[in-house]
């Protein structure tokens, strides 16, 4: 008779806990995946409307070859369990003064566009961008992204083996500083600036190296049939099919540890689920917050898991649109970009924020008629204090989206009431110790990557996944950090 198979419970059904499950199920470790929701997907979530479920969290899908590998690691494919469409059009944004420019997954495409909304110089300009964030990109693909543990050391000895990366690098510089010197169109420094907050931060304060972000997004965006929720359902049915067993509606009280290491975790329930291996997909914070067990608290350092990253103002919805024609990513922005994160840096809501408009039933080869469903995110700051949202905040947030969009000759039938918006408030208690921010530690200082959390940490037996774990926010990074958490694990139990 062999050794009994080694028990692991992952807490947290999002990308990076199912990432965690899929691949260690596969290897023939008898996996447990508990969560308080009712189903997968983590920040992955939907609102019933009359049109359907609408998203009412992550909308972009880039870097397939991620999710690719996953299925292929056990012999499946992508393609037999969630129905992707390669959208041609990556986005389409429009400005104030009349401005409209669409970016192309053909980057070709996209300099002519950027020829005809700007000119000569501009299309130059941005061939020029387009070159760094792919040298960026490639450079830090291997050693940060794709590493389960980097360093500083060896990141900054890749570096002075390619010095040249160090002008790219601009490391003294913020994204938008670096932004306004290479775009002359203060409108494109103003969109490229705008993937600071793929990850949370602002551009005023996030390092010019994010702008390798770009270039994640220019190999290509899918859109998921049926939703983003599809993909996670995907996930699960991969995870099932591996072995891995879930419960859903019911969360975790604490985790158990005896002589310095994990034993169980309880449920609030009552039930006690023996463990060999704990992986916690949720918001590291929850660790130093004492909401996993007080023994746990100073597992990370505070450093890990602070300053806080962006929350935002979320509204999901179904309404007849009126005005222009929308693509399935829109970006509304404001004027001057200061008026939105000055006041996120100071707490509150913008006074006019860039809003992101997320057509779902459109896309290529998509041609909705009637009701439509639409996820509109304004980026807003954390929220720390444990209140409810006010009445006064969320009417004040309704008008200043709604009345932005109709200066535009943008509007919706019905224009969608407060009970479809979430606030960051609202997220940070959907998501505890988050403080509602939607990407874990903040992006801002040169070093901030660093400072996330890696899979193991310094109880035996935990581990981490997720968007606050290396490598980072959004859901190929979530996906690639529970690759990260079963490599240790798998490599931790051969050495043992």
């Amino acid at each position: 008779m062999g050794a009994p198979a080694v028990k692991v419970v992952v807490i947290g059904a999002g990308m990076g806990g199912m990432s965690a499950a899929i691949r260690l199920a596969h290897a023939g470790l008898k996996v447990q995946v508990v969560d308080r929701a009712p189903g997968p997907g983590g920040k992955m979530r939907t609102m019933a409307t009359e049109a359907g479920p609408v998203d009412a969290g992550p909308t972009v899908m880039t870097l397939r070859p991620v999710f690719e590998e996953l299925f292929n690691s056990t012999g499946a494919r992508l393609s037999d369990y969630v129905t992707l469409h390669r959208e041609e059009v990556l986005a389409r944004h429009w400005w104030p003064d009349g401005g409209t420019l669409d970016l192309f997954a053909d980057e070709t495409a996209s300099a002519d566009a950027v020829g005809a909304f700007a000119g000569v110089q501009a299309e130059r300009e941005f061939r020029a961008f387009c070159a760094r964030a792919r040298r960026l990109y490639q450079a830090f693909e291997g050693p940060m992204m794709l590493a389960g543990r980097p360093s500083q050391g060896a990141l900054t000895a890749h570096v002075l083996t390619h010095p040249k990366l160090i002008l790219d690098m601009a490391p003294h510089r913020t994204l938008a500083q670096t932004l306004g010197a290479q775009f002359t169109d203060p409108r494109l420094a103003q969109l490229f600036g705008r993937y600071a907050t793929y990850v949370g931060g602002s551009p005023f304060r996030s390092p010019a190296i994010l702008g390798l972000i770009w270039h994640a997004e220019a190999q290509g965006v899918w859109r998921v049939e049926g939703g983003m929720k599809r993909l996670a359902h995907g996930l699960e049915q991969l995870a099932r099919a591996q072995g891995a067993a879930f419960t859903f509606g019911t969360g975790v009280a604490r985790i158990e540890t005896r002589a310095g290491r994990v034993a169980a975790v309880h449920l609030e329930d009552g039930a006690r689920l023996p463990a060999d291996i704990v992986v916690f997909n949720g918001d590291p914070a929850a660790l130093g917050a004492g909401l996993l067990g007080e023994g746990l608290r100073d597992t990370l350092p505070r450093a890990a898991t602070h300053p806080r990253s962006l929350s935002a103002y979320v509204w999901s919805y179904a309404a007849i649109p009126k005005g222009p024609e929308l693509v399935h990513h829109n970006v509304f922005f404001c004027t001057d970009p200061h008026t939105e994160f000055d006041p996120i840096a100071k707490g509150h809501m913008p006074e006019d924020g860039t809003l992101y408009i997320c057509a779902q039933d459109r896309g290529t080869g998509a041609s909705p008629q009637g009701l439509e469903r639409f996820e509109i995110i304004m980026n807003g700051p954390p929220q720390a204090d444990g209140a409810d949202p006010t009445d006064e905040e969320k009417q004040t947030c309704r008008t200043r989206t709604f009345e932005t969009l109709a200066r535009f000759g943008l509007t919706f039938d019905p224009t969608p009431g407060t009970d479809w918006l979430t606030t960051p408030r609202q997220f940070a208690k959907l998501f505890p110790a988050s403080e509602g921010s939607l990407y874990g530690r903040s992006p801002h200082g040169l070093t901030a990557s660093l400072k996330k959390p890696t899979a193991r940490t310094k109880v035996a037996g935990l581990y981490l996944a997720g968007g606050g774990a290396h490598p980072g926010a959004g859901i190929p990074m979530a996906t690639l950090s529970g690759r990260h958490a079963a490599e240790a694990i798998l490599t931790d139990l051969a050495s043992t």
